[in-house]
């Protein structure tokens, strides 16, 4: 799927040595992107603020300028806000992160580029208000772009409370504007993306023939080529190109803006981060989705939003929580990065117009914020200081409230901030445990069909309910509560390399695959692996084109099955009866509830063997071996099946395929169910204990990872407390208890 080949890995600067526990302040009570008037007749109410937000224990601001405000006549910058708040946080020793906003851009440039308007799919031009501006692809807009970041990184390079950036926030082509006049809008279509597409094209196909044949056409010019509108019943590869290239052109912007203030101030970080992670997103969304891995590459740290309670009757359960904070930590720390930041983690409750949240308490910052320090993030910004002043959030999000009364969910996120200030080394120095057991995360299964598949979405923060989510979901719901450490593998980074840590990996809805994929998945298996794949892996190819023979692409040989026939289960549900006893803690005759499919298995080779029935006896699961390594082959859905219906029987599967692989779990709990991570810091172990229930618990936690003796430290209190090799801590209803363990001399 991936043909552009991004940058690499950038360098950081001194901004890695500090991290940061920021709140959204950028002066006074304006919500961003917007900004009060006359900075400098208000820095004393200012001053006042960043003294609270001190005194707390946060060591960071997150301010931000917009680019109409910021350049309101061409070549003419206004950064007084900028330049009170940095003056501000030099008074107060802290730290500075600027947010840039771009989609609000200033008049001038619609008036000098008139053909700069964003277009959507049916040639309508959108006019701004106040956002989306204009797209990036114009060549004026571009230089524009990039001009204004320099600028304001030759300025706020001047302060030594200056830390970093984050350049995007929540990255896609069209940002923060619904055009509700428009009936299926989608961005952008304009001449200048067209002509930036063609280029994208000719790089990847080199000659026009070649296009022609991928797409099926009789184009006679590239000026003719245009991306695709229509659902049809033939070819549609255009389409995936299409949506392909809008996820390198997003990661290449990104790179541009990057460039532009690391040559002003090379010292700085440069961050990014997704309003959803691709976990929660989609390909199809039309306002232009970025791909995670891609948008990583791009800068020093890439992360997310993370709004549990957003609106109304949204309260996340933590299994949600930590799948959310698992995926952007596997494409935080993927290829040798060095983590992820938390762009936006809520503050108070959210609103949606009419739509009002849960209320947000302090234990649920304290379990937000170490959740997600437990998964090694690098910095923390919460979101935001006051409630948002204006717009159809008003009052919603707020640390603090509206008159700047002090809350006790403040104070606990305060409180966090202050242990984690106090051990900076020892939190920017920590490491995820290296996994054993990976997922792979295949954005390409989302194109099965084309445009002929629908998607419900509910708008920036909304969700895809669909079956390809469901099918990563339910496989780490089910190894959640058994502490495992486990990571998303992004398909276009399969490779012996990738795979080699991994002693099992699952293939989850794997219907359609990228052409290099099969070969990785292969290596693995022959040298030792063990794959777990669901029902038709590598049905299509990254162009649309259906296999031979399913499993496609050379998977047969390796799988050691056919496919003989296919059908969808009555409703949308099927079972699957067991039949063998190669996996422990499931006997045969278990039923296992599956989701769509009903895949009927041929084995084939000497050592293929049937593993599990359909109803009417059919077979529906296949065990095989490949040189070194072995598989399991489902003909059916069954992790989407445990993400919606989750059943003893498939937990016990799940478990079983952990002691078949060969996977050693690092710790094990007794006497109630907490969530349990760890970070390798040097010589020293952070440990994360959580209770998410509402009552008390006492567990007791065999730390099998422990190869010495240690003494261990209550990292909230500083008091050292009884350690060993067996931890029995109490914890309070929905609480967390982080602990230093550290080798004896």
């Amino acid at each position: 799927m991936r043909i552009a080949i991004l940058l690499a890995i950038p360098l950081l600067a001194f901004g890695a040595d500090f991290f940061p526990m920021a709140v959204w302040y950028g002066g006074g009570k304006a919500r961003a992107p917007m900004l009060e008037r006359d900075a400098r007749l208000k820095k004393d109410v200012w001053r006042a603020d960043l003294m609270q937000i001190k005194s707390l224990g946060f060591n960071t601001v997150r301010c931000w300028i917009d680019w109409a405000t910021g350049e309101p006549r061409e070549g003419e910058y206004h950064f007084d806000t900028i330049d009170v708040l940095l003056e501000l946080a030099e008074e107060q020793h802290l730290k500075v992160i600027v947010q840039v906003y771009m989609d609000s851009a200033p008049a001038w440039v619609g008036r000098k580029y008139k053909d700069a308007r964003f277009v959507s799919s049916n040639g309508q031009a959108i006019e701004p208000e106040s956002s989306p501006g204009y797209c990036l692809d114009h060549p004026g807009v571009h230089a524009a772009d990039t001009a204004f970041y320099t600028a304001l990184a030759q300025r706020a390079r001047r302060s030594p409370a200056f830390l970093g950036w984050d350049l995007w926030s929540e990255p896609h082509v069209i940002n923060w504007a619904t055009p509700t006049y428009i009936s299926n809008p989608e961005f952008c279509f304009c001449p200048h993306t067209l002509a930036r597409f063609r280029a994208w094209l000719r790089k990847k196909y080199k000659t026009l023939d070649a296009l022609n044949q991928a797409w099926y056409r009789q184009f006679a010019s590239w000026d003719e080529v245009q991306p695709n509108r229509l659902s049809t019943i033939l070819s549609y590869t255009d389409f995936i190109d299409w949506k392909t290239f809008i996820q390198d052109k997003l990661g290449e912007d990104l790179r541009v803006r990057y460039e532009a203030v690391k040559r002003a101030a090379p010292a700085s970080i440069a961050t990014s981060h997704a309003a959803g992670v691709g976990l929660f997103s989609s390909p199809y969304w039309w306002e232009g989705q970025s791909d995670d891995w891609t948008m990583a590459r791009q800068v020093d740290y890439y992360g997310t939003s993370f709004y549990p309670k957003h609106s109304a009757f949204v309260d996340r359960e933590p299994i949600w929580r930590a799948a959310l904070f698992d995926f952007t930590r596997s494409f935080g720390y993927a290829n040798g990065r060095r983590g992820f930041y938390i762009g936006e983690l809520q503050g108070g409750f959210g609103t949606i117009a009419l739509n009002v949240s849960p209320t947000v308490t302090p234990a649920d910052l304290r379990l937000w914020t170490w959740s997600a320090l437990s998964r090694g993030a690098k910095g923390i910004c919460y979101y935001a200081w006051y409630p948002m002043s204006s717009g159809y959030e008003s009052g919603g999000f707020g640390l603090i409230q509206l008159d700047g009364t002090v809350t006790e969910r403040s104070r606990a996120a305060g409180e966090v901030a202050r242990v984690v200030d106090r051990n900076q080394s020892l939190f920017l120095n920590a490491r995820p445990p290296r996994a054993q057991v990976a997922v792979v995360y295949n954005p390409l299964s989302h194109f099965v069909g084309g445009r002929q598949k629908s998607a419900a979405y509910g708008g920036p923060q909304g969700e895809v309910a669909s079956i390809e989510r469901d099918s990563l979901l339910g496989i780490h719901r089910a190894l959640f509560p058994l502490n495992v450490p486990l990571d998303f593998v992004h398909v276009n980074e399969l490779s012996q390399a990738t795979l080699a840590q991994y002693k099992l990996v699952f293939l989850p809805y794997p219907l359609m695959l990228p052409e290099s994929a099969p070969a990785a998945l292969a290596e693995y298996v022959r040298n030792g692996g063990a794959l777990v794949a669901e029902a038709r892996p590598g049905w299509n190819n990254e162009r649309g084109l259906a296999a031979a023979t399913i499993p496609g692409m050379g998977l047969d040989e390796v799988l050691g099955c056919r496919e003989t026939a296919v059908q969808t289960g009555a409703k949308g549900r099927t079972v699957l009866q067991w039949a063998s006893r190669e996996i422990a803690g499931i006997e045969p005759g278990a039923q296992l509830a599956a989701r769509w499919y009903e895949e009927t298995l041929e084995p084939f080779g000497a050592k293929a063997r049937v593993a599990a029935r359909f109803a009417d006896g059919r077979p529906a699961a296949v065990f095989a071996e490949y040189g070194k390594g072995k598989s399991l082959t489902l003909g059916s859905y069954l992790g989407a099946a445990y993400q919606t219906q989750p059943t003893k029987a498939a937990a016990n599967l799940f478990r079983g395929l952990l002691e078949w692989a060969g996977v050693q779990l690092p710790l094990e709990t007794e006497n109630g169910p907490v969530e349990v991570r760890y970070l390798e810091s040097g010589r020293d172990t952070l440990l994360f204990v959580f209770n998410h229930e509402k009552t008390p618990a006492a567990p007791s936690i065999n730390l099998r990872f422990l190869k010495a003796a240690h003494t261990a430290t209550d990292l909230t209190t500083g008091r050292e407390i009884e350690g060993g090799q067996v931890l029995r801590p109490r914890l309070e209803p929905n609480s967390a208890w982080v602990v230093k363990l550290t080798p004896r001399e």
